[in-house]
């Protein structure tokens, strides 16, 4: 992948999951916890108020040398130079994002189904999201497509695969044997009482099973 950032655990930044905390301060965890890779999601604030938090948050990530991805706005994704851009199905095509961002910047695409993740392979995607795979409180509206998807995605394209919806500690290990290269976490981390404690355990629990299926 473009940045060649570990997609081993991929943590959302949410300010509507982190209980009220500022998302600097589960940003420091999830940097103290291990964390490698965090995306910043905001779907209500407008871009003039979102920014400065944004840079802030970019800045620190920089400094910490974890890659920093924006979810939905190509814009701010180039106003702070972020490392990648994470779009949805109802976003920018992902072909037409690929052409605007700079080659050195990575772009990943939710998809929920077989086709969607087809074409957000063709279309330039350096990995492919896949969700919902269990219950999720953060995105109710969303199809649960279940760990059978997973797998029917990982057989179809090369693309590396990011489960995401409903993912903790206890059933990561479920996604990974599945056949996905990590897992993408929101309340897990962002509504945890201890945002590096949950980093650790995660990443305690993909790392070993990341190991176990490469062998």
């Amino acid at each position: 992948m473009r940045g060649r950032f570990e997609l081993d655990l991929y943590v959302i930044l949410d300010r509507t999951a982190s209980r009220g905390r500022d998302l600097r301060e589960i940003l420091d965890g999830v940097i103290a916890g291990g964390g490698r890779l965090v995306q910043f999601r905001e779907k209500e604030w407008p871009l003039r108020r979102c920014l400065p938090l944004l840079e802030d948050l970019r800045r620190r990530a920089r400094q910490a040398g974890i890659g920093f991805a924006v979810n939905d706005r190509l814009d701010l994704a180039l106003a702070v130079e972020a490392d990648g851009l994470h779009l949805g199905q109802d976003d920018l095509p992902a072909s037409v994002a690929r052409r605007l961002l700079p080659p050195s910047m990575f772009l990943g695409v939710s998809t929920h189904s077989l086709e969607q993740a087809r074409q957000a392979e063709r279309e330039g995607a350096d990995y492919v999201a896949v969700g919902s795979i269990f219950p999720t409180a953060t995105k109710p509206e969303f199809q649960l497509v279940g760990l059978d998807l997973l797998g029917a995605v990982r057989q179809a394209i090369a693309a590396p695969l990011v489960a995401i919806g409903g993912i903790t500690a206890d059933n990561a290990e479920e996604a990974i044997r599945a056949g996905a290269d990590g897992v993408a976490v929101i309340s897990a981390v962002c509504g945890a009482r201890d945002p590096a404690e949950a980093t650790r355990r995660l990443l305690e629990r993909i790392r070993p099973s990341l190991t176990g299926r490469d062998k």
